[in-house]
């Protein structure tokens, strides 16, 4: 049977805020490995593997992101990314990925992995897939069972039932998240894992089970996938149809009630870094328990995690805390009340501000543009265009915008003329004209672009000729 990997990249992150954000939320960003991301480092662990070329489901507003990530990754990587127009949770989220895997792979076994998960030894971790694949031969739906280290209190539990013939174990029940005493008396027990959110099951088998308990999601899932299209390197879904689809995770539509659920035990440095601690605790630290990333200085500090990522951040006799710098936010806060990011983030959602949304770097298909500095009236971005790349054909109601160009070379459409702007040249785009950027190089075009105007928001973009398939209004 193929080994098909599904990697699930959705998710906000939000109690890894300000780093992690809903434009550019933890598994596209390098928190552990300097150089990876999370989604990057998720596919580098499946080398090694028999596997079918894998699929990446994420939602609209990241797809851009996660294909680059893809091409810069392994030589040779083959993927489907399947864009979800709206979060439906885990349990559709898979059925689409099943759907896909059979048209190609009648036997297909889905492995599901979450994008943003650490996994320290790889090794280990391909020894339970093994295990687990022997299992999903025979018809179980398998889960990683993660084996506990300490009373945690924010994981779901597994508890393990009889040995199975193939290995691992069945699964006796799932457990919501414990009280902390609770907690304790599973760890002593021995017969209870962490509950990981990674999956191995037949596709063909997991849409069996899942007409069984949730027979209007398969309908909803099967009616999506038939609506799909493909778009460049995507798979979109019907967007009406996965909308009535009902929301729900695998663990309640499907694994809490299938009497062939089975659990492989996982001893691989596994973390879901879901907090600020938890990231503290899976980094490397100094003699006095530090953990810090980029320009920092410290004294008298101890049991800290301190992420600079724009300027010099010094602490002095400080324990306990969490300290994160961005260009345009600063989070500090005490490493037991992390659960509690996610709450400064919603009031900044309440008041519609835009830190829970962007980063003030914003990626785009065609390169990245950084909000150096704004104003009454006026914005000033640095933009980076990648080498062959394109802005799209479009036009601003409210501003007017002067490029100026620091290195490479731009092709300008502006208006009736096409023109070459090189170093240290300039152009001027008046309100209402239809312009276009272009890299024709071969090297990074970088300018800095000057707004002007009543109103600078990105939603001011009617859209005449796009070749990265995008809305003709508005950024997306």
């Amino acid at each position: 049977m193929h080994l098909v990997p599904v990697i699930m990249a959705g998710g906000t992150g939000s109690r890894l805020w300000p780093m992690s954000r809903e434009l550019k939320p933890k598994q596209f960003l390098p928190l552990v490995d300097g150089g990876r991301s999370m989604l990057q480092a998720t596919v580098e662990r499946l080398d090694g593997l028999d596997t079918a070329p894998l699929i990446v489901i994420c939602n609209e507003d990241h797809r851009f992101l996660a294909a680059e990530q893809l091409r810069t990754g392994p030589d040779g990587l083959q993927a489907t990314l399947i864009l979800e127009p709206v979060g439906r949770n885990t349990a559709p989220a898979i059925a689409l990925a099943a759907l896909q895997a059979l048209q190609h792979n009648p036997g297909a076994l889905l492995l599901v992995l979450a994008a943003d998960h650490l996994i320290l030894d790889v090794q280990a971790f391909q020894a339970a897939v093994k295990q687990a694949q022997a299992l999903a031969e025979v018809g179980k739906l398998v889960t990683f069972g993660v084996v506990a280290t300490h009373p945690e209190t924010g994981y779901g539990y597994v508890e393990r039932g009889v040995a199975l013939p193939q290995g691992g174990f069945a699964v006796s029940r799932f457990v919501e998240k414990p009280n902390a005493q609770t907690a304790q008396t599973y760890l002593d027990s021995g017969c209870y894992y962490w509950n990981s959110g990674m999956f191995l099951l037949g596709a063909q088998r997991y849409l069996d089970e899942l007409s069984r308990w949730q027979p209007a999601m398969v309908v909803a899932c099967r009616q999506a996938m038939a609506e799909a299209q493909t778009d460049l390197d995507f798979v979109r879904v019907g967007r009406t149809a996965f909308e009535a689809c009902p929301a729900d995770s695998v663990d309640y539509a499907v694994m809490e009630k299938t009497a062939d659920a089975a659990v492989v035990p996982l001893e691989a440095g596994w973390s879901d870094v879901g907090s600020w601690s938890a990231l503290w605790e899976v980094s490397a630290r100094d003699a006095q328990g530090n953990a810090c990333r980029g320009d920092v200085l410290q004294h008298d500090s101890r049991n800290t995690i301190v992420y600079a990522e724009d300027r010099l951040v010094t602490t002095v006799g400080v324990d306990h805390l969490v300290v994160v710098e961005t260009a345009d936010a600063v989070l500090v806060a005490h490493k037991d009340r992390v659960q509690d990011v996610k709450k400064i983030v919603e009031r900044l959602k309440a008041q519609h501000r835009p830190e829970p949304l962007n980063h003030r770097e914003v990626y785009r298909p065609w390169g990245v543009y950084d909000s150096i500095d704004q104003g009454e009236r006026y914005q000033v971005k640095r933009i980076t265009v990648k080498p062959g790349a394109k802005l799209s054909l479009q036009m601003h109601h409210h501003r007017a915008e002067h490029w100026i160009v620091v290195s490479g070379t731009a092709r300008v459409t502006n208006g009736d003329q096409t023109l070459i702007v090189t170093e240290n040249q300039s152009t001027y785009i008046p309100v209402g004209q239809i312009h276009s950027l272009e890299n024709p190089g071969v090297i990074p075009l970088e300018l800095i672009e000057v707004q002007s105007g009543s109103y600078l928001g990105e939603d001011d973009i009617v859209r005449f000729e796009d070749r990265y398939g995008r809305v003709p209004k508005g950024v997306a």
